[in-house]
């Protein structure tokens, strides 16, 4: 794989967290305005809030491995 490629993957999967990151808040802040206007119990909301979680958790653990990835570039 040349630097070029690479660079293009490495950007590729920065684009594609920032998406993840984004959507989850985005959709996790609609859900947390409309599930009481339409009459979901709370457990659901708990349910959001984990799923949410997850999502950023996996953002997180992605987002260390592109920054170790552009580190071993660099170095």
């Amino acid at each position: 794989m040349t630097g070029t490629e690479r660079d293009q993957l490495l950007a590729r999967k920065g684009r594609m967290l920032s998406l993840v990151i984004a959507g989850t808040l985005i959709i996790w802040m609609l859900l947390q305005v409309i599930s009481p206007m339409i009459g979901l119990p709370g457990r659901f909301a708990l349910l959001f809030d984990f799923a949410a979680m997850a999502a950023l958790v996996w953002a997180l653990v992605n987002v260390y491995q592109l920054w170790r990835a552009r580190r071993e570039e660099e170095g």
